[in-house]
């Protein structure tokens, strides 16, 4: 059975970007459904996958990560309005037995993201 994990790692810091909100959707072919919250552990990662077993189903996924509220919370200066509040990523999820990992590497002003391992 396949599952799909995530983690972020603070590329202003250095460091995994822990306590960060993470919501994730699913699209049912009008909109996106909320599927589960979670929030980032001391190493940037989920404590368990955000899905597996029969709720690892294919299809068109959105994770939305809180990250404004992230650096705040680190002291970091933002303006009123943030560069970057939260980060959306969407993707498709095709193989239901394949691990699909979904990193994000962020700072204040850029982000990344690939298909991980």
């Amino acid at each position: 059975m396949g599952k799909l994990t995530t983690h972020v790692l603070d590329t202003m810091a250095g460091l995994p970007g822990s306590e960060i909100k993470v919501e994730l959707f699913r699209y049912d072919g009008e909109q996106y459904q909320p599927v589960t919250t979670v929030v980032t552990n001391f190493d940037g990662r989920t404590d368990a996958p955000l899905l597996e077993g029969n709720d690892f189903k294919a299809g068109k996924y959105q994770l939305v990560f809180h990250v404004a509220d992230y650096f705040k919370g680190k002291g970091v200066k933002l303006d009123d309005v943030a560069f970057l509040d939260d980060v959306v990523i969407r993707f498709g999820l095709n193989d239901e037995d394949s691990h699909y990992h979904v990193p994000l590497l962020v700072s204040p002003y850029s982000f990344s993201t690939y298909r991980g391992s």
